[in-house]
């Protein structure tokens, strides 16, 4: 009896949570080791699963490199990175449409609805939604890097993302997108999956956009999991940042989340997606298994 009554604690804590974000958006983002974890992602998609049944409305954005470098290795291509980006030249973008818009984007569609959910794999053989166009970077002189076909969102087709999770489907997109070449005809582009991510929290202004990682967020002490910041206010970190608490590969992110809470995303939580459910634990519940980066500190 009393662990009936704890389960129902536990559904009574999580009614206030499933009615306030009841028909608000939340974008995942996918990604990295975790696309290699089938028991992570079993429960992962279960509890996108949850969360759609229960009324919000959840869209997925993937990415897939440690899929796409064992494809290109297996067809014998060199995968090449340039500042963290894969260069992709034609070859390489042969193997990424394949394997990531194809293969992976399916599958995941596919999985979610073999779990009772809905969903629908938006690629460029169903329906392309994310726009762009070429890039490169700077190589710190003044110079440009060339990556090949590697892009940046600039549109993302808001409409039919709506209009399909209004009628309760999952969207479920790879971190691809189309733009032009220099003679004005369409291009297919690699694009990167955090900023993928962002550019569709940002054109369907989301409740919440949830990066699922190796770590459990943010910590004070980067090698100290207790030292989990469960909440971040922007100032705060800026601060860490300066501070030096916040280091090396979670800088990029951090920052990225802080400029995309300026355009419109109310909330940005980075989570260890390995921790069983830790998606329906960090939105249900009232403290998060996580972090959670919001524009101002608690009561301001």
């Amino acid at each position: 009896m009393d662990e009936a009554i704890q389960k129902a604690d536990v559904l009574i804590e999580a009614l206030g949570w499933i009615r306030q974000f009841r028909d608000k958006i939340t974008v995942i983002k996918l990604g990295g080791s975790l696309l290699d974890d089938d028991d992570a992602m079993r429960h992962l998609l279960l509890d996108i699963v949850f969360m759609e049944t229960v009324g919000m409305r959840p869209v997925v954005v993937h990415g897939g490199g440690a899929a796409i470098s064992r494809a290109m290795q297996a067809e014998g291509l060199n995968p090449r990175f340039m500042q963290g980006r894969r260069y992709t030249d034609h070859q390489a973008l042969a193997v990424v449409e394949r394997v990531l818009a194809g293969q992976i984007n399916e599958s995941i569609a596919a999985r979610i609805e073999s779990y009772g959910g809905r969903a629908i794999p938006l690629n460029f053989r169903t329906n392309n939604v994310l726009f762009g166009e070429q890039i490169s970077l700077d190589n710190g002189l003044g110079a440009p890097i060339d990556l090949g076909y590697v892009g940046r969102v600039t549109r993302v087709d808001r409409q039919t993302l709506e209009n399909l999770t209004y009628a309760g489907q999952v969207p479920v997109i790879p971190s691809m997108c189309l733009g032009t070449d220099a003679s004005g005809k369409p291009q297919k582009l690699n694009v990167n999956a955090d900023t993928a991510a962002m550019a569709v929290a940002e054109a369907l202004g989301a409740e919440k956009l949830v990066f699922l990682s190796d770590v459990n967020g943010v910590r004070t002490d980067k090698n100290d999991p207790d030292t989990l910041m469960h909440t971040l206010s922007a100032d705060e970190a800026e601060r860490m940042i300066s501070a030096g608490q916040i280091e090396a590969g979670m800088i990029p992110k951090v920052e990225a989340c802080l400029a995309t809470l300026h355009r419109g995303v109310h909330k940005i939580h980075i989570i260890d997606g390995r921790l069983r459910h830790s998606l329906l634990l960090e939105v249900y519940t009232n403290r998060g298994v996580g972090t959670q980066i919001v524009p101002e500190p608690a009561g301001t």
